[in-house]
């Protein structure tokens, strides 16, 4: 099954349009023809600037106009540079959105939401959303009383886009273990001492994420590309970045996440499984304990 994009692959996208795009009038156009409408409406207007909340991708048009995009399981918006002496990039598959500006491209597919919107229909959708760790106006706390109220399992609840935006099923079962919180504990019996550490976890993995476009939990591989962000060397690997696929900075590896059985890395124990919010949550029963 496909990954289901999380928040720093948002935020990561959202980058990379306004590298390519912000400050010039963008081209639209809906080669598949689903979305037509929406791609005359901002055919020919500036971009001023993308954001990323959660899941959710908003563009602002000059006039007042927005695209709003939510990837869900399987879409892709990657942007790709026209090669030098071409006259454009070859529409391939079924493409909801082509964007258009000197030098790039970038093709939408296999969205669940693309739409445009108006500022007024964009604050409403942020409005319900909970904090988001790769935001600057993001406010912990908020997550912290939405997580008391509820006594559903911090597993779920940490999927939650209400409770926090941008966590995913790799996240959720990673930062856990990392905390070595457990995962079945309900809501309203987690310390705030361990929120603050899944916050600060999750606001310091994500914008690795960004960096890399690849989801980092593993010790070495956090230590190196937190270095690597540091000394500014990440810088040249990002700007490289397309959204075409998958980060290949850093093998692909985790604590728990589809080691289903396999040894702990920790303790030894097997790794669980069992599903949880729609998706499979994984988890060592000896080393994740904590409140």
């Amino acid at each position: 099954m496909p990954i289901m994009p999380e928040g720093h692959t948002i935020h990561s996208l959202a980058h990379r349009l306004d590298r390519a795009f912000a400050g010039r009038p963008v081209q639209a156009s809906s080669p598949q023809g689903r979305f037509a409408g929406g791609a005359a409406l901002l055919d020919g207007r500036e971009l001023f600037g993308s954001q990323g909340y959660g899941k959710h991708l908003f563009s602002e048009f000059a006039g007042d106009v927005w695209l709003h995009v939510h990837l869900g399981l399987i879409g892709l918006f990657p942007v790709l540079p026209i090669p030098d002496g071409a006259a454009d990039v070859p529409v391939t598959g079924a493409v909801r959105l082509r964007l258009r500006g000197d030098g790039h491209v970038a093709d939408l597919r296999g969205p669940m939401t693309c739409a445009v919107r108006t500022p007024e229909e964009v604050e409403a959708i942020m409005a319900p959303l909970g904090p988001d760790p790769l935001r600057p106006d993001a406010d912990p706390d908020l997550g912290w009383q939405r997580l008391q109220r509820s006594s559903k399992p911090v597993a779920e609840l940490l999927m939650d886009q209400k409770v926090i935006a941008g966590v995913g099923n790799v996240y959720r079962c990673e930062v856990l273990f990392r905390r070595r919180v457990d995962p079945m504990r309900p809501g309203n019996e987690i310390r705030p001492a361990t929120w603050r550490a899944i916050w600060e976890d999750l606001a310091m993995l994500l914008p690795l994420g960004v960096a890399f476009n690849q989801i980092l939990t593993m010790d070495d591989q956090v230590e190196q590309a937190t270095a690597e962000v540091a000394s500014g060397a990440a810088a040249a690997y990002t700007a490289t970045l397309t959204g075409q696929g998958l980060g290949d900075r850093f093998e692909r590896r985790f604590f728990t996440y589809k080691r289903t059985g396999e040894p702990c890395l920790v303790c030894g124990s097997r790794i669980r499984a069992a599903p949880l919010a729609g998706r499979t949550l994984y988890w060592c029963g000896r080393c994740q304990r904590r409140r």
